[in-house]
This record gives structure tokens, sequence and C-alpha cells, in this order.
């Protein structure tokens, strides 16, 4: 991939709960921090045209391409799929990946479809069983990387494996990291429990000694939050409970504050008193400033933002997508695999895999 396409975005701008109007206006604010970047957007052209008036640096820094075919956030994956997926905008920025016209694709749209998509146009990386849904999550620490955190329900011991591998590439492009802590996520951090798989992936990569991740262990829920560690790993179903218990406690939290800050005049008062401690609060539990999950082990980045977020959150999701490919993540994760692979057997003996 040639530099400058390290630059270019490539957005499914139907895609979402509000669409075209909060994606131009995310990308309006991504270059205005960015302002390298350029745009692909696929979509009905119209539409595009009358949002592009609005914000005329986008436009000056961008090409259309019109798609007749919109992929609804209710549409099942299948269905996407087979019904005239190649006229649809989220097909086509996705393709734009493949063909090496954009660096990287951002999607606020059906998360099921888009992975099928992804999956089915990019394909796996070799070495790679399934593609995984990572995230990233505020803690007491500044950010951690999580996954898998839905894409997948259920991960055996090898599939685990790979999600750390991942996880540990992903951290180090965006933290500048030499050897992320990677932990597993377990109900306890004694050896002895957790399911069988969960076992026997930290056996193999505690006896694996992977050159660019030093492996914590087991952690559980609660170091989440304490940042224990710089990857978590786990299968989707629980990853992806997690990620929405999070998000609710945070807004439970945000309701109760407003509720009693606005309850008496005192209270009134001591929130005024307080203003600044309080914008802190808000400013780290914004959920905009860590939207967008990506698709990792496949041939090219796909960011799932948030199908609800706002213009700002729609930046992060580009922003952050723009980090992973300026800094290599797909070379990064193929290296990753190519050594681990050439490990001795006796310490990746379970990691064997069918690769087919």
């Amino acid at each position: 991939m040639v530099a400058s396409q390290t630059d270019i975005i490539s957005l499914d701008v139907m895609g979402g709960d509000f669409g075209a109007p909060v994606v131009i206006e995310g990308a309006a604010v991504a270059l205005a921090r960015r302002p390298s970047l350029k745009f692909v957007l696929f979509g009905d052209e119209t539409v595009i045209r009358r949002e592009l008036e609005k914000f005329p640096k986008v436009a000056a820094r961008s090409t259309i391409e019109h798609c007749e075919v919109h992929v609804a956030m209710d549409d099942k994956p299948s269905k996407a799929l087979r019904a005239g997926r190649w006229k649809s905008g989220m097909w086509r920025s996705i393709e734009a990946l493949k063909e090496d016209r954009a660096g990287v694709c951002v999607s606020a749209g059906n998360t099921g479809a888009l992975m099928a998509m992804a999956r089915f146009c990019l394909r796996t990386m070799p070495g790679i069983d399934r593609p995984a849904m990572a995230a990233l999550w505020p803690n007491m620490k500044g950010e951690s990387v999580v996954l898998d955190v839905g894409a997948n329900v259920g991960a055996e011991a090898n599939q685990l494996v790979d999600f750390a591998l991942m996880g540990s590439a992903m951290a180090r492009a965006l933290y500048d990291l030499d050897r992320p802590t990677v932990g597993l996520l377990n109900i306890g951090v004694e050896e002895v429990k957790g399911q069988e798989d969960v076992r026997e992936a930290g056996q193999i990569l505690r006896e694996a000694d992977v050159r660019n991740m030093i492996y914590h262990g087991f952690v559980e829920g609660d170091d989440l939050g304490k940042g224990t560690v710089d990857v978590v790993v786990t299968e989707g179903f629980a990853g992806n409970i997690a990620l929405k218990t999070a998000e609710g406690t945070a807004k439970q939290i945000a309701a109760y504050l407003r509720s009693a800050m606005s309850r008496t005049i005192l209270a009134k008062l001591g929130y005024l008193l307080a203003k600044t401690a309080f914008d802190q609060l808000r400013e780290k539990m914004d959920p905009r400033k860590v939207n967008g999950a990506v698709f990792l082990g496949l041939n090219g980045v796909v960011i799932k933002s948030h199908g609800g977020t706002d213009a700002e959150g729609f930046a992060a999701a580009v922003e952050m997508g723009h980090d992973m490919v300026r800094n290599g993540i797909i070379d990064k994760i193929a290296a990753d695999f190519e050594r681990f692979q050439a490990l001795p057997r006796q310490a990746g003996e379970g990691a064997e895999r069918d690769t087919a």
C-alpha cells in the first residue's frame, strides 16, 4: 500500500441510525484535526451532495461514488449478502480496500452485515481462523483493547490465542508499546478456574513466551476498569455483554449525578463549585472518545462505528482507523502470526489449526 493511501478513508455514508448528516459532519470533524485525510463517499449521490454543501472543506477532499442499494439496520446478514450486495454502499466501501483505493473503511451500519461482507470480500489473513471485533475500553490508567466484543459467540483455545496475538498488535499500533500485557478474561485468576478452552489458551500463551507481548494470566471483570492489562481477551458473547453493561452503567451514573445535582439549591451550588471536576469526569466517561470497533484478522482495516453516535463519535472511529493503518496494523499481525507459527511445536502444540 502506498503511503498516500493510508490517508484515504472509505465511508459507508448511508449507514447508521442517522446516515449522511452524521457521517459527513463526522468527516469534517476528523478533517479539522487531520488535514491530510481524503474521503471516498459511497451512497446516494443526491443526499451526499446536499450534505457536502454544509462542509465545503470535506467536499474539496472527497470523491463520491453513487450506490443504489442501502443495507438497512435490521437486515439479516444473509439477506444483505444476497440482495444486490454488489450495488450497496456498504459492500463497495469495503471493496475499496481490496482494490487498494483506500486505507481504511468506516461504517455505522448493520454490524452483522458489515462483518459478513467484510469477511466475504477481504478474507481472513493467513493463519487466522476467525476475525474478531476489538474495541477500546477506558479505564483508571487510560485505555485498553478488549476483544472479542461480539463477532464470535464462543471460541476455542486456538481462537483465543489468535485474539491475543491480534489484540497485542492493535495495542502496539495505537499505544506505541513494545510488549503489551495480555490477560484472558476468566471467573478467577487461579489457573484451575474457568472453562477448559480458556485454561488451555492460557497454557499455550504461557509456554509460548510470545516475543511481542507479556502474558499476564487470567483477569476478572473488575480488571477491565482497573486497567490491569493492556489487552483483555474473551469470546464474543461475554465480551459483548461486558461492553453493553459498561455502557449502561456509565449512563446510569450520569443520570444519578444529574438528578442529585438538581435536587436542592445547595446541591446546585455544590455543582457550580465542583463544575471543573464534573467536566473532567464527563470527558473521561464520554463514550464518543472510544467509539469504533475494528474487525481484526482481515486483509484490510474495517471500523464499525456505533450506529447511534454523533459527529464527534464518528470522527473518533475515523481517527482510530487512520492510526491503525498509519502504524501498520496488518503488517504487525502478519509478522506476529508468522513468528508464532514458527515456534517449537512443544510450545505451540495447542495452536495447530486448519487454515484452509
